[in-house]
């Protein structure tokens, strides 16, 4: 009997732990395997009881709905091969024995023809581009008809309010979050049994549940049995890691720590994006295995760490002192208190990153006067077609240009300080201003679009975040942020840098200035935008960053220099 991978809720996962050896006999329902994709960690249970005869995958293949995951020597069949060795001792029982073979027959086909009942599915949040979020409203109730990408939750977080979609369509069997709840990647929060499935349960005549009743197959205990060839080592206890964290590792001895770690690739992945040290992680799950749950609380008890820190130590923005008590009207007057936005509440974790990043934020002007005339000469034209071209379109044409020739401006300071991830690609971030606060949609392959495309999707997502629907997908991955106050006013401003982006380019309105032409001698009223590029001083040195900020501004001052 061959037992299958079922639908997994993606297009395949790597096998990260195998919990059976050859050998052993399992119940329906034990766990045979642990997948591991991006989105959550799949224990896959067995369709049927049985001993295991083979085992079909290894640690690290991937595998898809359908696959054979390991083979079965059936219970019963076993049961039945023992009895007729015992109790066949002459022609007539060995008749009755030939009788009864039509009826497991039957009961076998009655199994495979039940074929319209679904299997439920638990399902886990995907990424949602930030630590945690507030789920704001569940649009499904239990029992509802749902189909694939129906929205079916709503959340919200620093970066905007979020609709998560179906992952297959069925029906709600059960909601495991609240409104009001915060989330976070990987988490489970829905039920649904598969509309049409295939995988349908076995039945069995009562006669055989009996007989299994008085016979039931030894359970293999998954805790009691040895770790698989292949399988990740145990991580080390935390205490012994800790204390060689005041020692001076090499290069190796942090791999082979690394390797110690039990964790699979979906976790280690979001171990890197999350900046956490996954050595310094307790894992909860069998053999101290590392889950999603354990980073988040990890990060969870960082952050709240870091918070107790004195001011004295440096946490300007985390460990200040409590407010005085402002009851006394005599000294403090009268006061109200307003509650902030879900989204101002959500980000000021973000926003405390900032404390810990040495920043410094270089200024220049770039002479726009021929790029607002190209800019007069072709909104006409757009207009008419619906496209909004604003000077941003040239600021991110520009600077993604100018990012795939300074690429170190494009990168990401790795956990351990010692290397630098060069983005291959330009995902440009734009601030945009909303209602509830400020959000950052990103426009992917920046370095291959027109001006015009760059035009069509500034204002397609402008639209998307004012109405509040933006997809997880447009706000994830940008390698680089822009943030224009446009004519708002003011002559220049420090943005924050948006870990673990290393830059990020502020455009504050740009005003008519007298410049010198040294060629007539004279003053010229020119069209000047002001530039603030703020950087990560550990990545971006002083000298790196004036020469990056001129770049801009003089592709800005006649953009046919891309063109070359």
């Amino acid at each position: 009997m061959d037992i299958k991978a079922p639908d997994l809720g993606v297009d395949s996962a790597e096998v990260s732990e195998i919990m059976v050896a050859v050998g052993d006999v399992i119940e329906k329902d034990d766990n045979i395997v642990l997948l591991e994709s991006d989105k959550a960690s799949v224990e896959v249970p067995s369709s049927a009881a049985g001993k295991v005869t083979k085992i079909s995958v290894a640690i690290g293949d991937q595998v898809s709905e359908g696959m054979v995951l390991i083979e079965l020597e059936s219970a019963e069949a076993s049961d039945s091969a023992d009895d007729n060795a015992e109790e066949v001792t002459d022609s007539e029982q060995a008749d009755e024995s030939a009788e009864d073979a039509p009826v497991e027959e039957d009961a076998e086909e009655e199994a495979t023809d039940d074929t319209s009942e679904g299997a439920s599915t638990t399902h886990a949040l995907p990424d949602i581009g930030v630590d945690e979020a507030q789920v704001a409203e569940i649009m499904v109730s239990v029992g509802d008809t749902v189909s694939a990408d129906e929205s079916i939750l709503l959340i919200e977080s620093d970066k905007a309010s979020v609709e998560v979609p179906a992952p297959e369509a069925g029906v709600v069997e059960k909601i495991l979050v609240n409104a009001g709840d915060t989330v976070a990647n990987g988490q489970d929060f829905i039920v649904i049994k598969a509309a049409g499935s295939s995988k349908a349960k076995p039945k069995a005549d009562t006669a055989k549940k009996a007989d299994k009743a008085d016979k039931p197959a030894p359970k293999a205990d998954a805790k009691s049995q040895p770790a698989p060839t292949g399988e990740p080592k145990q991580a080390p206890a935390p205490t012994s890691i800790a204390a060689s964290t005041d020692k001076k590792l090499t290069e190796a001895q942090v791999n082979e720590k690394l390797a110690d770690v039990y964790a699979g690739p979906a976790v280690r992945k979001l171990a890197r994006q999350l900046g956490v040290d996954i050595t310094q992680v307790n894992g909860s799950a069998l053999n101290d295995r590392i889950l999603k749950e354990d980073l988040f609380a990890h990060v969870k008890n960082r952050l709240t760490t870091q918070q107790a820190v004195p001011a004295a130590q440096g946490a300007v923005s985390s460990g200040l002192p409590k407010l005085p008590d402002m009851s006394n009207t005599e000294i403090w007057g009268e006061t109200e208190t307003q509650d902030l936005s879900r989204l101002q509440k959500v980000s000021i974790p973000q926003l405390n990153y900032n404390t810990l990043l040495p920043q410094v934020t270089q200024f220049d002007l770039s002479d726009i006067t021929e790029t607002e005339k190209l800019r007069g000469e072709l909104k006409g034209g757009m207009k008419a077609e619906g496209i909004g071209l604003t000077i941003l379109a040239f600021i991110v044409k520009a600077t993604a240009y100018a990012l795939t020739q300074h690429p170190r401006f494009n990168s990401h300071l790795s956990d351990d300080n010692t290397q630098v991830i060069l983005r291959k690609s330009v995902n440009m971030g734009i601030a945009v201003a909303t209602d509830d606060g400020l959000v950052v949609p990103v426009i992917k392959n920046a370095q291959d679009k027109g001006i015009k495309q760059i035009a069509i999707e500034i204002g397609e997502l402008a639209v998307k975040a004012r109405d509040k629907k933006l997809t997880t997908k447009d706000m994830q991955g940008a390698s680089f942020t822009i943030s224009s106050q446009g004519i708002l006013g003011g002559t220049a401003f420090t943005p924050l840098v948006n870990w673990p982006q290393v830059g990020i380019l502020g455009a504050s309105e740009a005003t008519m200035q007298p410049v010198w032409n040294a060629a007539k001698q004279t003053f010229e009223p020119r069209l000047m935008l002001p530039l603030s590029l703020s950087y990560d001083h550990r990545v971006i040195n002083g000298a790196d960053a004036a020469v990056f900020t001129r770049y801009v501004a003089t592709l800005l001052a006649d953009p046919r220099r891309i063109l070359l």
